[in-house]
């Protein structure tokens, strides 16, 4: 069947998402074909990683180029709560609003506790204003593929690359739909091992195991759909036939699924790994989607963890003389460009501006080597600035902190809580003009050390007020004269 395209929908949106930015050479124009061509299952829920990979594109432009393209009512963005162990998706949500702190797979029976740098996944997903796709309407689909389309993700695969749905599938001997207030039958022939029964929604689940002597007749188990159940049901039958009936207690329509695990097959313990995908910490990372997104906040009241995230805090020494012998507003546009050019720094670098307190910058990045490329980079950028303008000298702090932290929304803005921001600002308070301080926890990640070998480094144990425990950092020192001049000019 050829898919329908709002054709002049499409232009006028392609249109403007040509002129949002430069893009390199036909990538809209691959996008507007891809829109067009691929079916439906492939333009619901892109992940932009694997969508970069078969396209042979740059991972970074296509991230921007479907925040861009989300932002012109080309695509929604669907932000997903998967489970480690079985490939779910335990919940699907259209904003980051919805996003909540604690979260609890129906198949596996397990909590967890969301964090934004493991198991929240973004993806993106054409709008039903430009081509209708079954996805859209989700209460239409089988109820096979509401539970293994919709409800799981083909990220999770096994080593070999098989995705860890396809198993699932099989496994699976009866899904259905239960009416509301109905007893739905469901038979099934089983043989040694266990029968998981679950539903998407939480209201029934049991683990019976498969054993003993076959049975001649047909086995009956009594199963009530009805409140949120937090564990399996545990049960024992023993090979054969077997008919569940399953009674819908509630007024809503549910769906009840039976799966046959042959025996040392156990529930949750399935070697699976996750392609790359979208990660929650790397869009909050990204520049465009703060950008773009300016209205997206985290509601839930606790803030959502971020195991690992590397903050760069900046400042500038002297800005009050600078004001004072500049004036005001020959001071506030100099800071103002320099803004834009740590912004620009950040965003190559694989990270996002947070805020400007002041003359300050603070900005998280996904590892602690870009934040070292940024912080040297902005150094330098900074230094090519200042030869242009000898009497109104920027000078610039910089100091870098990895560790765990809570994102938040702090005065309508996202923003990050807790010891590793307070770190990362007392470290960069350590600098003295043009230096750079790094942690410890920064400076012993990958590729860190590397970066840094051109450059005089000076070990120290610092004492910050607020911490504890003295601090280990890493110094690099003001450049020299002669690295000055050498710098690049700027713009």
């Amino acid at each position: 069947m050829t898919a329908t395209v709002n054709e002049e929908l499409l232009d006028e949106r392609l249109a403007k998402l040509e002129m949002a930015r430069s893009w390199s050479p036909r990538l809209v124009s691959k996008l507007e074909s891809y829109v067009r061509s691929a079916d439906d299952e492939a333009l619901f829920r892109i992940n932009p990683f694997t969508l970069a990979r078969e396209r042979s594109l740059p991972e970074d432009e296509v991230i921007d180029l479907l925040l861009n393209a989300t932002s012109l009512g080309l695509f929604g963005m669907d932000w997903l709560l998967l489970c480690p162990k079985c490939a779910c998706v335990v919940e699907s949500l259209s904003s980051l609003k919805g996003v909540h702190h604690h979260y609890h797979c129906s198949m596996c029976q397990v909590g967890y506790e969301a964090a934004l740098d493991d198991y929240i996944a973004v993806t993106f997903t054409v709008s039903p204003e430009i081509r209708a796709i079954p996805f859209h309407h989700p209460e239409q689909l089988s109820a096979l593929d509401y539970c293994f389309k919709y409800g799981a993700t083909r990220d999770g695969v096994l080593p070999d690359g098989t995705p860890f749905v396809n198993v699932k599938v099989a496994l699976t001997k009866a899904v259905s739909y239960l009416p509301p207030h109905e007893t739905t039958r469901l038979t099934i022939e089983a043989s040694e091992g266990t029968i998981l029964g679950a539903s998407p929604e939480g209201r029934a689940s049991l683990l019976f195991s498969v054993k003993g002597t076959p049975s001649a007749t047909t086995q009956i188990a009594h199963v009530l759909y009805d409140k949120q159940v937090r564990e399996h049901a545990p049960g024992s039958v023993a090979p054969g036939p077997i008919t569940f009936e399953v009674e819908n207690a509630t007024a809503e329509r549910g769906t009840f699924l039976l799966a046959v695990l042959p025996p040392g097959v156990e529930v949750g313990k399935a070697p699976i790994r996750f392609v790359p995908f979208l990660t929650g910490k790397r869009l909050l990372t990204t520049q465009a989607f703060r950008d773009l997104f300016r209205s997206e906040v985290i509601q839930a009241n606790e803030g959502i963890g971020v195991r690992e995230i590397t903050l760069l805090f900046t400042d500038l020494k002297g800005s009050t003389a600078l004001y004072d012998r500049i004036g005001d507003l020959n001071a506030f546009s100099l800071v103002q460009q320099h803004f834009e050019r740590l912004q620009d720094v950040t965003a190559r670098s694989h990270g996002a501006i947070i805020k400007t307190i002041g003359d300050a910058v603070m900005a998280a990045f996904l590892n602690p080597a870009d934040a070292v490329a940024a912080a040297l980079a902005m150094r330098a950028e900074i230094a090519g600035f200042n030869r242009r303008q000898p009497d109104r000298q920027l000078i610039l702090k910089i100091g870098i902190h990895t560790g765990a932290a809570i994102a938040v929304t702090l005065n309508e803005r996202l923003d990050y809580f807790g010891q590793t921001v307070n770190i990362a600002s007392r470290v960069q308070h350590l600098a003295e003009a043009d230096e750079i301080y790094v942690s410890e926890s920064a400076y012993g990640a990958a590729g860190v050390k590397a970066a840094l070998e051109p450059f005089r480094v000076e070990s120290k144990i610092a004492k910050l007020r607020g911490v504890q425990q003295d601090l280990r950092v890493f110094c690099i020192a003001a450049p020299t004269a002669r690295e000055r001049s050498s710098a690049p000019s700027g713009r």
